[in-house]
């Protein structure tokens, strides 16, 4: 019998996209032939997965998964999509989304957590027959704290359409700052912060927004140093609606975020901060395809 090697399994993996323990078993089954391997696939199904691949997927789900352990506490947050919201509610892809997740606590890249759950994903591409990604993650830690997760729009439990992640770093009582972090979480998922304070905020968007301002204030016709009073005000403005620690609390808008934390600090005694913050929504950013529904009728029909 012909010898199964790493190199023949990645020859057919890369020319199927089917995951490496089907490619090997193909192989074994055809005596290391990649051609009678390929028909093998084709008859079982697999190799379909490859064809889908350039379908857009923008549904699916987010999903949370945590771990505590000696080094303190991580969290992370996956997107893993589907070309239709149907899938989301299969337990299979739901079982996908959850595995994803688990990689995330122990892989930094999008990459990891794929190569992780590969030979599920292919399987499950050619079981369903839609086309299927991880799309991205985000992952935080801290050695003493806690990072709260949320998920809104919740389908199951830990995955929804919308994920946020807060991590605080404290001393304090870790139910309490649970407690505000999932609070925290809740106002990030209904605000969409830009960033966690303005150190951290995009110059490129803070001069955008000042040359907007200027040319608006320059409009008045009022005078070079009112004109300047009036961009730091809107300056000012742009940050209470776009940096985390800036914005009014959305259960308190008396409260901002950051005066939130500080009565959190000096209610527990201790140091309290926000150190980072993921917010994923489901298919955010991806182009999605438009259906003409009365144009494919009427080509189904003939009709012009």
């Amino acid at each position: 019998m012909a010898e199964i090697t790493a190199a023949l399994v990645k020859d057919l993996r890369e020319k199927s996209g089917v995951g490496m323990m089907d490619c090997k078993k193909a192989l074994t089954e055809n005596n290391g032939d990649i051609d009678a391997a390929m028909d093998w696939l084709r008859t079982k199904g697999l190799s379909k997965a490859a064809k889908k691949a350039d379908r857009i997927a923008a549904e699916g789900l987010v999903v949370v998964a945590t771990r505590v352990d000696g080094a303190g506490m991580t969290a992370a947050a996956v997107e893993v999509n589907a070309e239709t919201d149907f899938v989301a509610r299969n337990d299979l892809f739901q079982a996908l989304a959850r595995n994803a997740g688990q990689a995330a606590l122990s892989n930094e890249t999008v990459e990891g957590v794929t190569a992780a759950v590969q030979d599920e994903l292919t399987n499950l591409v050619a079981t369903i027959g839609e086309n299927m990604v991880v799309r991205r993650m985000a992952r935080h830690s801290v050695s003493q704290g806690v990072v709260a997760t949320y998920i809104h729009n919740a389908v199951a439990p830990d995955l929804g359409r919308i994920a946020v992640l807060v991590a605080i770093e404290s001393a304090g009582d870790p139910d309490a700052l649970k407690d505000v972090g999932r609070k925290v979480a809740m106002h990030v998922a209904a605000t969409q912060p830009l960033s966690l304070s303005t150190d951290d905020l995009d110059p490129a968007a803070v001069e955008r927004e000042k040359a907007i301002f200027t040319e608006q204030a320059l409009e008045s016709g009022k005078p070079a140093q009112v004109v300047e009073k009036m961009v730091e005000g809107r300056i000012r403005k742009f940050f209470e609606e776009v940096v985390l620690l800036k914005q009014a609390f959305v259960m308190n808008p008396d409260q901002t975020i950051e005066q939130l934390i500080a009565d959190t600090a000096k209610t527990l005694g201790t140091p309290v901060a926000i150190k980072a913050f993921t917010r994923l929504a489901l298919g955010e950013g991806v182009e999605k395809k438009q259906d003409d529904f009365a144009a494919e009728v009427a080509s189904m029909t003939g009709a012009v």
